[in-house]
This record gives structure tokens, C-alpha cells and sequence, in this order.
């Protein structure tokens, strides 16, 4: 929705070579408020129409289509994102700021609990982030921000209102926002709404399966038998879900600053694929043991969803206090802080209805930030950051012990700029404590050092050159170092249910270090633009969770291993103006993106994306705008050790935006095909790839009322 609006617009550089640039949103991820030119930080942002264009149900499928970014996809209910082959523990995602505090790096079934619907702007920090977000942002940061806590004074009351359907899943998503106040006094509210059936795909849910349907949308021959395995046909079963999510906040502005608080409730209840685990009881599904997940007015063709699969029921509340205040201190311009407290909680409930396991994460964390006056040429700021937490899973099938966490961190971050050349540098010590609930593991400390340098050459008002160097550490995440810990052989081993495998952890592992270098040529004239990076990320105890090929009870044993590896790739993205055609203007965007990793002892990295192509065309006016786009992903022929190769697609979309304005509102009518060829998509970095592809053939329409 253009509702969403970025939290703020740049204004012209001060740097006389970056004032040819246009006008950039600025970073709320980076200390100083930097424009994207104004970074070597390889950035990417959605905001605005494109943000309202991309937004998906997920977080994962919001990004997955942008050079350097993928989707790790568990289902329609489920998007973790992928940030150049890195995902789980290494990309730290962030509402505002501080962490989404989730269960999302414990598991690829766990969804992430920030919704890019109700986003004003969504910044990825694409390669190693430490510095600035402490150990788990070793692969990257997605920071979603809102205005849950409005940082401006309103007068009088905005908003909007939006609702779309897509056929993919018949998923309708309702989504409200109101922004209000008076003199110094603003307010915020907004609320979404959001439920969907199985997911329609084309052809079986099973690769390796032969097919002999040719109506793969007859779900009467629902869990048809195939030998011995078991799959849908023009469906993924168990896929189908519901979303409540609601947000108050308010903030009271004074002479240097503001103060404010937000409450945000989130409930998510979503269905776990079918053939991800071994739960296919069906003697005992003849009655429904989930009331909250029924779906019978938007059943797919009468059908209707059968039990005995895992669903998931999240809830989770939040609160952020936010503070802000200009001169804090002598020499210091700004300060800037948040302390938040988050309580999560998820049940996983098996097919006969018994919670499997209980998984809570009770989380506080706190960010302090001053930027300090300039001295001697240098502008920076210092930082603080701490977190504690208690995480536990609960229950006959928990595989985690209760564990507490805490991490410190310390962060100072310096710049100096030239006539054409900016440089960046900083630094970061964390200390971070593992203190978990068990037998055979004790308490494990761990002290992370990261620093990085970086440089701006502005070679023409036109070229800019950038340069990033980062030397990353990272603490052992939770389910790295004590998954099975205590069980002390494959008879006591606890196998994760919602992906059927056994996860084992090492609690001897030691910090992992990465060394990484960025290098981007930036080009931009009028209309046009061109940014080509590329990098290379060398990791020393790279931790991987590996498929060992052993089995035990016909489950897969999986186990995170430390080893060096390397990872090197290339991202392109262009967009050029070609002029004025039947009284619209013709824009082409070209992008593409390739990525290898490879352990110490020549094996491939599991779960990379492939090498991927595309381009997007649109004609517009100032009230419509038609556009078309094209993805052709390779094969995935390198998929790791005992995993299996993922055959390549192309996806072709095409949409339509209408805006009509109303006086000082604007009604905007939207519609979108995705996926026109039907193509089977398997996505490379998904763990279910095997059993459940992404969405088919669909049309996602909706409309938007902003006031």
C-alpha cells in the first residue's frame, strides 16, 4: 500500500559526487542514517509500491526473488530467508531493531514471526552484519520496520485498508492500519487477518513417484498409494492455516525527542506438509481435533482436509518501549533506544490431537546507540546490546534441553569522508553464554570479536565503487551445540517429528569465523542504473548440518559438523528507462545472481540456491501501471552430501495496478499471475523439497483503500 510509507526519505548527500544520485531511503538499520549510496554495506531495500508489490504471507517469499536472496519454503505457512546460501542461526531477522525473538533458528519448520504486510520498509543487510547485530548475523540481517511506536507527530488520523485473495491456497488476507494523534501525542494500530486452504501445485506433491492421474486437481484421490509411498496429487496436504496478528502503540514527542510503547499479539496456527513426517495415521482421522483450523468455507472442491498431520499453534506477545533524545550528552548528537520483551510460545500437535512438543522462548533485549559530535573529521557512533533469554522445548518428542542464554555486546563504528572517498570502520566484542538443562553438557562461554573496513571511491558523479572487508565471529546457536545431547545412543535419540529426521549436536563446537570480501560497482545516469557486486565469504569451522546417510527407524540422521568452507558469488541488478510509449512511461529490469559454496573436503554446501536470471518489463502512467516478469532458476546439481539434485523452472508473472485518486485518498485495484506455465518449482534450499513444491498456476487479486 503507498499507506506504508518508509519511515523517511533522504535528502540530497552532502557528498557533492552522491548528489547525483536520487533521492534514497535511508537506512534505519545503520546507526548513522546512512542513504544506500552513502554504505558499502551491500544493501538492498523494498519500500513504497515495491514493497506492497512484493509483499507475501511469509518473509522468505517476500525476498526470494531478489539477486543475493531465496526463500527456504516449509510449506505455504512457512518462509524462512536466505541470504547468499546462509539461513537458520546465521541471518538474524529484526522488527525495528531487536530480534524477532522467535523459534525460527531452531528449526526450518518454525515460521518467522515478523509480517511484511504491515511493514513500512524491509532492509537486508546482504553478507556478515556482526558488527552492528551481534553473532547470529554472520550471513546477514532482515530488519522489518513499522511504526508500531510512531517516531513523528501525526494531526488528526491516516491510514488504509487492504484486502487480496490468492488462489494458490484460496488465502484471504485482510489487513487494517490507522496512524493518529494530536499536538504531541501519536498513536498506531493496525491488524491483519489471514486464513488459507492446501496448497494447489501441479502434478504430485512427491517427486519420484509415477503419476498415472491425468487430473492432478482431483483431490479425490487424495493420499493415493504409490507402492509404498504415499502422496497427493495437485495439492499438498496438511498445508492449510490461519494468521491473527494485532498492534497498539503510542509515543508522546517532547522538545529533544520522544518516548513511546507498542503491545503486538500475534496468534498462527499452520499446517506442517504432510510428507514431512511419518504421522499418516488416517484409522484415527475421522473426526477433527484442531476446531481452530477448520477451513469448510474455502475447502478446495468440496474437499475436505483430512487429520493426521502436524499443525503448528504459535502465539506470541511483544512489547517495545522506544527512546529518543537529541544532545543526550556533551558531544554526543543523538541517543537511540529500544527494550524489548517478547513471550513465545508453540505447540506442535499431532494428528490424534497430543501436543508433541511445546516450544517457549521467553526473550528481553535492549539497544542503546549514541552518535557521538564530529572530531577531527570522524562521525560514528557507539553501541550497546544485550539479550537474555530462556528457551525450552518440552514435551515426549523435545530434542532440546531448557536452555539460558545471554549475550552482551559492544559496538563502535567510526567514518571519514573526502572529496570522492568515504571510509568506514569498525569494531565489536560479544560475550555469549549457553547454560542448558542437562546431563551430559555443562555451561559453554563464548567471546566473538568482528571488525570490518570498508571504502566509498566516488570515481565520476556517475560511477561510485565500493568496497567491503569483514572479519566475523559466531557463537554456537542452541540446536547447534545440544540437539540429542543427552541421549547417549541412537535407542534414546529424539527424532524431530515435523522433519522427520534425527538432529544431533555437538556441545564441544567452537566459534565459527568468517573472512569476507565485498567489491560493487555502482553505476547510475538519470534513469538508469546498474549495480554488479561480487564476494567471497571464507569460513573457518563452518557449522553445517549434515546428512550423515545413516537411518535409524527409517528416519534420517542428521548431525551439525564443523569444517572450513568457502563461498564466492556474483549479484547483478539493472534497471534502464527506454522512454515514453502510448503516453506511458517503458521500464526493463535485468537481474541475476549465482552462488558456490564448498566445504574443506570438496563437498558442496546442501541446501544452495541455483544460479538464477530474469527480467521484469512495465508500462505506467500516474494511474496505471502494467508489468510482466520472468525468472529462469538452473538446475541445483550440487546439492551436499546424500541429498538429491533439484531440477531447474521458469516462472513467468504478469499483473496490474490501478490507482484512482479520491481527493486527499486513493483507491488502488490490484491483480497478479504467477507461476502462468504451471511450472513444478522445487526450491534447492527448502528441506521439503522432495514432497512439497511451491504454489502452481494462480491469480492473487485484491484492492486498497488508503485515506
Amino acid at each position: 500500500m503507498k499507506r506504508f510509507m518508509p519511515l523517511a526519505l533522504a535528502v540530497a548527500s552532502a557528498n557533492a559526487a552522491a548528489q547525483s544520485l536520487p533521492i534514497e531511503h535511508v537506512l534505519v538499520s545503520a546507526p548513522l542514517s546512512k542513504q544506500e549510496a552513502e554504505t558499502a554495506l551491500p544493501v538492498t531495500v523494498l519500500t513504497g509500491e515495491d514493497l506492497s508489490r512484493s509483499a507475501r504471507a511469509t518473509i522468505g517469499d517476500t525476498l526470494g526473488d531478489i539477486p543475493g536472496l531465496a526463500n527456504a519454503s516449509f510449506g505455504p505457512g512457512v518462509g524462512q530467508p536466505v541470504i547468499r546460501g546462509q539461513q537458520g542461526p546465521r541471518v538474524t531477522v529484526l522488527q525495528n531493531g531487536t530480534s524477532s525473538a522467535d523459534a525460527s533458528a531452531v528449526s526450518a519448520d518454525h515460521a518467522v514471526s515478523v509480517e511484511p504486510m504491515l511493514a513500512d520498509s524491509i532492509e537486508v543487510l546482504r553478507g556478515p552484519a556482526t558488527l552492528l547485530y551481534g553473532a547470529g548475523a554472520i550471513g546477514g540481517v532482515v530488519n522489518v520496520i513499522d511504526n508500531r511506536v510512531p517516531r513523528s507527530r501525526v494531526e488528526g488520523v491516516e491510514g488504509g485498508v487492504e484486502l487480496r485473495h490468492d488462489g494458490a491456497s484460496d488465502m484471504d488476507t485482510s489487513v487494517l492500519r490507522l496512524d493518529g494523534g494530536t499536538g504531541d501525542f501519536a498513536f498506531h494500530l493496525d491488524a491483519l487477518y489471514r486464513d488459507w486452504n492446501n496448497l494447489r501445485i501441479p502434478g504430485l506433491a512427491a517427486r519420484g513417484v509415477d503419476d498415472d492421474h491425468d487430473d492432478h486437481d482431483d483431490h479425490d484421490d487424495h493420499d493415493e498409494e504409490h507402492g509404498e509411498e504415499e502422496t497427493t496429487s495437485g495439492y499438498v496436504d496438511n498445508t492449510g492455516g490461519r494468521t491473527r496478528n494485532v498492534t497498539l502503540g503510542a509515543s508522546y514527542h517532547f522538545d529533544r525527542g520522544l518516548v513511546g510503547l507498542a503491545v503486538a499479539r500475534l496468534e498462527n496456527q499452520y499446517g506442517i506438509p504432510a510428507g514431512a513426517h511419518e504421522h499418516h495415521d488416517h484409522e484415527d482421522d475421522e473426526h477433527d481435533h484442531d476446531d481452530d483450523m477448520e477451513h469448510d468455507d474455502h475447502d478446495h472442491e468440496g474437499h475436505e482436509e483430512e487429520e493426521g498431520g502436524i499443525k503448528l499453534d504459535v502465539e506470541q506477545t511483544r512489547y517495545d518501549l522506544v527512546f529518543e533524545l537529541s544532545e543526550p550528552l556533551p558531544g554526543f548528537e543523538s541517543l537511540r533506544s529500544t527494550l524489548t520483551y517478547t513471550d513465545y510460545e508453540h505447540a506442535e500437535i499431532e494428528g490424534g490431537g497430543e501436543v508433541g512438543t511445546l516450544y517457549s522462548n521467553e526473550t528481553w533485549e535492549t539497544r542503546v546507540e549514541m552518535v557521538h559530535a564530529e572530531v577531527a573529521g570522524l562521525r560514528g557512533a557507539i553501541g550497546l546490546q544485550a539479550r537474555s533469554g530462556e528457551f525450552s522445548a518440552l514435551g515426549e518428542e523435545a530434542f532440546i534441553p531448557v536452555t539460558d542464554s545471554t549475550d552482551l555486546g559492544l559496538f563502535l563504528i567510526e567514518d571519514y569522508r573526502t572529496e570522492h572517498w568515504l571510509f568506514e570502520a569498525g569494531l565489536r566484542v560479544d560475550r555469549d553464554e549457553r547454560d542448558p538443562a542437562a546431563q551430559t553438557a555443562g555451561k559453554r562461554d563464548f567471546t566473538a570479536i568482528s571488525a570490518s573496513g570498508s571504502a566509498i571511491f566516488n570515481v565520476t558523479p556517475d560511477w561510485q565503487l565500493r568496497l567491503f572487508l569483514a572479519r566475523s565471529e559466531r557463537a554456537p546457536s542452541i540446536e547447534e551445540l545440544f540437539s540429542n545431547v543427552d541421549g547417549t545412543g541412537p535407542e534414546n535419540w529424539v527424532a524431530h517429528a515435523a522433519t522427520a529426521a534425527i538432529e544431533l549436536g555437538d556441545p564441544d563446537l567452537d566459534t565459527e569465523v568468517s573472512n569476507n570480501v565485498d567489491l560493487s560497482l555502482h553505476w547510475h545516469n538519470g534513469n538508469k542504473d546498474l549495480e554488479v557486486t561480487v564476494f567471497h565469504n571464507d569460513f573457518s569451522d563452518y557449522i553445517t548440518l549434515m546428512n550423515t546417510g545413516a537411518e535409524v527407524d527409517e528416519l534420517p540422521v542428521l548431525a551439525y559438523v564443523q569444517s572450513d568452507a568457502k563461498f564466492y558469488g556474483i549479484e547483478v541488478n539493472a534497471e534502464f528507462g527506454l522512454g515514453t510509449v502510448v503516453g506511458g512511461d517503458v521500464r526493463l529490469g535485468l537481474f541475476g545472481d549465482v552462488i558456490r559454496g564448498e566445504l574443506d573436503n570438496g563437498d558442496d554446501v546442501p541446501r544452495l540456491p541455483p544460479h538464477r536470471i530474469g527480467g521484469r518489463l512495465s508500462w505506467s502512467t500516474e494511474v496505471l501501471e502494467l508489468w510482466t516478469r520472468v525468472q529462469d532458476a538452473g538446475s541445483q546439481n550440487r546439492p551436499g552430501p546424500n541429498e538429491e539434485p533439484t531440477a531447474g523452472y521458469t516462472r513467468w508473472d504478469l499483473g496490474a495496478d490501478y490507482r484512482l485518486s479520491l481527493g486527499d485518498s486513493e483507491l488502488t485495484l490490484f491483480l497478479a499471475a504467477r507461476n502462468l506455465g504451471d511450472e513444478e518449482i522445487r526450491l534447492s534450499t527448502s528441506f521439503l523439497r522432495d514432497v512439497s513444491p511451491e504454489a502452481g498456476r494462480s491469480v492473487e487479486a485484491g484492492v486498497r483503500y488508503r485515506f
